[in-house]
């Protein structure tokens, strides 16, 4: 047991209380001032097997606060192992409600989530902090409000891999894991995963109390919403339209970017759609490897609604019940239905303008949306590799096809390619493309680097079966700067093993 521990100990707690240990973090809570009709004030269960830290980011400490993080370190673990609380920390489990797979299903919450607090960061911002897996809440239904190491780990690694894509997320401060069993398909262990983001606020949070009839409610979070992280929407005509028409855009934007990159969330209830716009609760995703436009990288998915090609229709379904939700709020259906056609008029200039990036262009003209259909139907037909082929299509000459065999390799049918290839070149010839201009700035948006399955299953593998978590660090290194060459972790950036296909993720967790 570390000092600052079992001093707090030998102090003695309040019963029915933990110890707080001090993080160096000074914290607070605005979202407990809405009251306690939003959420469940509780102490975290401890794990009760030794903890250790199976993933830790420098880069969150860092945008946190670089001189309390690493000094507390030890603190934090027995933090996250739910055997000690902040100073000042309150946790608390939020209430909200939602659709899940197209179907209401009624009050949901945090089943496994605490809100320890917020703190604020080094650069000056407000910062949430939430263990997940932290033990059975109020809204935890039948589960046992654990989360297990596997999923703890992709949660983990994935959250810092979309920072380092540039993507909007919530981040993960670390990843800690016990021998505590825990009964899914088969018997695991704990683990518990300290994410951090400006808001956790849901879709689910305004669908709860709309769904209620309580508009005094509804109204108090939605002006919490406005007046803390989006003010400037509080001088619009009509600030709930206004609030609708802000995460409808951001909400677009986030979506095209999975698409541009060949992520699939697996799992886009509306309760796992953040209020900023921000990529959240990363469960059964996946990023893809061979091209299929239908892929669904959720094996509990059986009607593949969250398939890769359905993202941006789910999106403006899922903006449709926000607005819905606020209709008490902004009183007009005809500004409702301007912001759902927000959404989809962003996205499709969000989309646009990610691929005219992936394919090197210097502007978007009329024409290029049939270029990139084409594309994706071939693509569609020989499975290349999403991730490989973008980042050499970089590699492309304007006059030297003979150049073309790492990419035109990656399709069956070469010659459809070839005629495609030739279209391409003539684009770029149109707007007097240069080979290494195009080709580094392709480089900066088509990543080398993704968090493919079977690497997260390796590093999971070794963690769970060996207790060595070095994978994990060597993952989070290499994902942290997707963009870059690095040469030294080649293997990172190759083919899949033929294991990989057999991979199923699902909702288990």
């Amino acid at each position: 047991m570390n000092a600052p521990l079992q001093s707090a100990l030998q102090r003695g707690a309040p019963a029915g209380s933990l110890p707080e240990l001090d993080t160096g973090l000074p914290f607070t809570n605005r979202f407990a001032a809405l009251g306690e009709a939003f959420f469940t004030r509780l102490q975290p269960q401890p794990l009760a097997q030794p903890a250790r830290w199976v993933g830790f980011s420098d880069s969150v400490a860092q945008m946190l606060d670089p001189a309390s993080m690493g000094l507390s370190k030890a603190n934090w673990l027995e933090i996250l192992a739910g055997r000690a609380v902040p100073v000042s920390g309150a946790p608390l489990a939020t209430v909200y409600s939602g659709h899940q797979f197209g179907v209401w299903a009624g009050q949901l919450g945090d089943g496994r989530a605490l809100m320890l607090g917020e703190v604020r960061g080094a650069d000056g911002q407000h910062y949430e902090l939430q263990l997940k897996g932290s033990g059975k809440t109020p809204y935890s239904r039948m589960g046992d409000g654990r989360a297990v190491l596997r999923s703890s780990i992709r949660e983990f690694l994935c959250s810092e891999a979309m920072a380092g894509l540039g993507i909007p997320t919530t981040r993960a401060l670390g990843v800690v894991g016990t021998d505590d069993p825990v009964i899914r398909e088969t018997v695991e262990t704990a683990a518990v995963v300290l994410r951090v983001a400006p808001s956790f606020i849901r879709f689910g949070h305004f669908e709860h109390f709309s769904s209620r009839n309580q508009k005094d409610a509804l109204k108090a979070l939605a002006d919490f919403t406005i007046d803390t992280y989006r003010p400037e929407l509080r001088h619009a005509a009509n600030p709930y339209a206004a609030l609708l028409m802000d995460v409808a855009g951001r909400t677009a934007d986030m979506i095209a970017q999975w698409q541009a990159v060949g992520f699939m969330h697996g799992v886009m209830n509306t309760d796992n759609m953040s209020i900023l716009g921000l990529t959240l609760d990363y469960g059964p995703f996946g990023f893809m490897d061979g091209f299929d436009a239908g892929h669904i990288c959720n094996h509990s998915d059986h009607q593949g609604r969250y398939a890769y090609h359905n993202q941006p229709a789910i999106g403006h379904w899922n903006i449709a019940a926000l607005a819905e939700a606020l209709l008490p709020l902004i009183g007009d259906v005809d500004e409702a239905k301007a912001a759902v056609q927000h959404y989809v008029d962003r996205f499709e200039a969000a989309f646009s303008t990610a691929f005219q990036h992936k394919l090197g262009l210097k502007i978007w003209a009329e024409a290029d949306a049939q270029l990139l259909t084409g594309l994706l139907e071939l693509m569609h037909r020989n499975h290349p590799d999403f991730t490989i082929f973008f980042r050499r299509l970089a590699d492309l000459k304007l006059d030297d096809q003979s150049a073309d065999a790492p990419i035109r390799d990656l399709f069956i049918d070469r010659a459809a390619f070839d005629a495609w290839a030739a279209t391409y070149r003539e684009r770029l010839r149109s707007e007097a493309s240069v080979d290494a201009e195009r080709s580094a700035a392709m480089k900066r948006v088509n990543p080398k680097f993704v968090l493919r399955n079977h690497l997260a299953e390796t590093a999971i593998r070794k963690s769970t079966d060996e207790h060595d978590d070095s994978e994990v660090a060597r993952l989070l290194k290499v994902l942290a700067a997707p963009y870059d060459e690095q040469p030294e972790h080649e293997a990172y950036a190759a083919l899949p093993p033929d294991w990989a296909g057999s991979l199923e993720v699902s909702c288990s967790s």
